[in-house]
């Protein structure tokens, strides 16, 4: 085995398969759950939108399910504002 090899020469090509990895995306998201994702990227060392991308892919995985129910007073005081 080599100390040193000259990468130099060689030519570069990118993955095909990269843009199947990742898909950008648009989202609007509160400034309170940036902030908890971005502060959870502080102790991490994970970047922020990693967090969000990891906490995503795992509710798919489990297949978790958002169950929310709205009682009248809520409809009320959402329609007021």
């Amino acid at each position: 085995m080599r100390d040193h090899y000259d990468f130099s020469k060689m030519k570069g090509r990118k993955n095909p398969y990269a843009r199947h990895l990742k898909q950008p995306v648009t989202m609007r998201l509160d400034s309170d759950t940036v902030a908890y994702f971005k502060s959870m990227s502080e102790e991490t060392g994970i970047p922020y939108q990693s967090l969000i991308n990891l906490y995503l892919r795992d509710c798919a995985v489990h297949e978790r399910r958002l169950h929310m129910a709205w009682n009248s007073a809520d409809a009320e005081q959402m329609s007021s504002q």
